[in-house]
């Protein structure tokens, strides 16, 4: 699966994944609960969070000890591979098991999350939306397979329907071979470089950065600015 194709070794100083700002909020039901009822507060949250539940038993094809703790941001880390879409694949991850994705450049992480969130909008028939994103910088060091030299693979098809199910397949021999991730050519924005990690402890460094703004007012192309 893997022969033929490049593996990059060495070290990425900043990527930049986007989140939308909700994902930061504290529980809306914080300000409703005196502190005698934190504790029952944190327990309903254990028994509805995905992450926590992940963290403390594994989901799907995640295990407890693939979890990271005690670093910055761990929550988020985390998150990215307890979430994934419900019987829907990504490009290197499947329904029982998330990635982090990010971009080399905001630009690419941009165009990455306007498409998705389009088409989203496109099967309701509604181009009507306001998304805050923030930006999560991380770093990463090891080893990776590198599809930049191998634009053409299949993995890297447009068509969803082709693309995804081989880049599964490709994914899951670069966890075998215990390779991070896979750095590969943006399909949504051309000439930038997007990368998946495929292991939460490959995710390093992560910090926030700026805000961004996406808006659809009826039509598929949305404005975007960027929030001070």
């Amino acid at each position: 699966m893997l022969d033929g194709l490049t593996i990059t070794q060495g070290a990425l100083p900043r990527t930049v994944r986007l989140v939308t700002t909700a994902r930061l909020r504290e529980s809306v039901l914080l300000g409703l609960v005196g502190q005698e009822d934190l504790a029952a507060l944190a327990e309903i949250e254990g028994a509805t969070s995905n992450r926590l539940l992940t963290q403390m038993r594994g989901s799907g094809e995640v295990q407890p000890y693939e979890m990271v703790y005690g670093v910055p941001c761990a929550a988020f880390i985390n998150a990215a591979f307890a979430y994934a879409k419900p019987r829907e694949m990504n490009r290197f991850n499947g329904p029982d098991r998330g990635a982090w994705y990010g971009g080399f450049e905001i630009e690419t992480s941009l165009a990455e999350v306007r498409f998705h969130m389009t088409q989203m909008l496109a099967a309701t028939g509604v181009f009507e939306a306001t998304v805050d994103y923030a930006e999560l910088h991380a770093s990463f060091a090891g080893d990776f397979l590198d599809l930049r030299e191998h634009p053409d693979h299949p993995s890297l098809n447009p068509e969803k329907s082709l693309g995804y199910p081989a880049g599964n397949a490709l994914a899951e021999a670069v966890r075998v071979k215990g390779l991070n991730g896979v750095i590969y050519p943006s399909v949504r924005n051309a000439g930038g470089t997007c990368i998946a990690a495929l292991f939460p402890h490959a995710v390093q460094s992560v910090a926030q950065g700026a805000i961004h703004r996406m808006t659809w007012n009826g039509s598929p192309e949305p404005t975007v600015e960027r929030l001070d």
